[in-house]
């Protein structure tokens, strides 16, 4: 099987060690904010960012080692597991990948292939697959065929016989890991989304107008387009179809699978290979790639949807006042940082009311020089440990001053998972994460 920490070493530039301490973190259920802040010497400075990636490569290979176990010993129970067959299963590092080795292998429901090997076809399908070679001799496939007929299983005719062998073959092809994955990188660089609303749908009856005969290409959609299609096709307004040019597709496959001259096994070859694209291979890469298209523009629609959110979540709720911020904490200090009345950043202390006299003068010093140094109009405490204790140390220190700002209680809740996001460190990037 894979070697996980190895492999996030190389892909994500750490080192072994960061890499160990930090999933031994995760396992322990230490969230990548708390690592990010409290943890930095375990993990060697890591920033939120590079937790985050790391978090989901190592859940990513976990799952997909998960589904290797399951897999290989589904092939194994059918005594198909090769040596070559193993290897490329466990040396995989992509689900779709694994899944496409794994389709020749996973039960069916009774297929036409599964039905013409029960009628005893499977021995035809062998020949002809044997005589598709370069220096094969030259052979009568509907000679080999009638010997194949046979009413009782309802073959009937030279026709019945190669149309059985046939079914056998394309699922064959149609379940090659390699063609499909050469076909669904094709598809999603040469495909184009069509849709047309239905004749139940007058012009000027649906919010769908702009796609009643729309084209675009698969890597020039726009998300909100994409989704705006799938919206429509499954309230049954419009058809959406992902069109391709199956010309290349089929010569593609021909190349990769015909090797013979001998006229009447390529030309069967041929015909086999349109049926397998036809009906075997095109309706399910299709679903998959709109699937995979689809997840693509829910993320970024995701993030449109975010930053329009993010000016009105961060805009301040008292209004623009000039605000003294406290996170209390009894042991290790409160941590105070002041922001403009423009939200801008502008100095952070940490201070020690709760941890003897000397301390909490020096303490209320620091706060009446920030509030004077400012014109601090609002203080806002954190109501957390020490919460209502540091609030009597701020009353107490505003005491002596004229002009005396406003105090309220905010609540702390999601403060750590904001200040470890990517909006946090693209808000203050060059700012520690404690005094985010």
């Amino acid at each position: 099987m894979l070697n996980i920490p190895q492999i996030l070493t190389e892909e994500l530039s750490l080192r072994p060690s960061q890499v160990k301490n930090a999933i031994t973190l995760f396992e322990e259920g230490a969230t990548i904010p708390f690592i990010a802040r409290y943890r930095k010497e375990r993990t060697e400075e890591m920033n939120e960012i590079q937790l985050r990636d790391l978090a989901d490569r190592y859940n990513y290979l976990q799952e997909l080692e998960k589904r290797k176990e399951v897999i290989l010993d589904a092939i194994a129970q059918q005594d198909k597991l090769t040596d070559s067959l193993r290897d490329k299963i466990t040396t995989s590092l992509s689900k779709t990948e694994l899944e496409d080795l794994y389709l020749p292998y996973r039960p069916k429901r009774r297929t036409r292939a599964t039905i013409a090997r029960e009628k005893g076809l499977e021995p035809l399908a062998n020949f002809i697959e044997s005589h598709n070679s370069p220096n094969a001799p030259k052979v009568d496939i509907n000679a080999e065929a009638a010997k194949y007929i046979n009413p009782e299983q309802e073959i009937v005719s030279l026709e019945d016989a190669l149309a059985g062998a046939r079914d056998i073959i394309a699922e064959a092809i149609a379940e090659s890991a390699d063609s499909r994955a050469y076909i669904r990188e094709y598809l999603l660089k040469t495909g184009v989304f069509a849709s047309k609303i239905k004749k139940d749908y007058p012009e000027g009856s649906t919010k769908y107008e702009m796609y009643r005969d729309y084209k675009i290409s698969i890597t020039k959609i726009a998300p909100h387009n994409l989704l705006a299609l799938l919206r429509g096709e499954g309230e049954g307004i419009l058809t959406l179809k992902l069109l391709f040019d199956e010309d290349a597709v089929l010569q593609y496959l021909e190349e990769q699978e015909i090797y013979t001259q001998n006229y009447s096994i390529r030309s069967f070859y041929q015909d086999t290979i349109k049926d397998a694209l036809q009906r075997l291979m095109k309706n399910s890469l299709i679903s998959n790639i709109i699937t995979q298209k689809k997840a693509w523009a829910d993320e970024e629609s995701i993030a449109t949807f975010e930053a329009n959110l993010r000016n009105l979540l961060l805009s301040p709720p008292a209004g623009m006042k000039p605000t003294l911020a406290i996170d209390p904490g009894f042991r290790t200090g409160c941590k105070v940082a002041v922001i403009s009345e423009t939200g801008q950043f502008q100095e952070y202390h940490a201070m020690f009311p709760h941890t003897g006299a000397g301390k909490r003068s020096e303490a209320k010093r620091v706060l009446q020089n920030l509030v004077e140094k400012y014109n601090i109009e609002l203080i806002a405490i954190g109501n957390a440990t020490a919460g209502r204790e540091t609030d009597a140390f701020v009353a107490e220190a505003l005491e002596p001053l004229q002009n005396k700002p406003v105090k309220v209680f905010v609540n702390e809740s999601g403060a750590s998972i904001y200040s470890a996001s990517e909006i946090a460190i693209a808000e203050f990037p060059d700012l520690d994460i404690t005094v985010r």
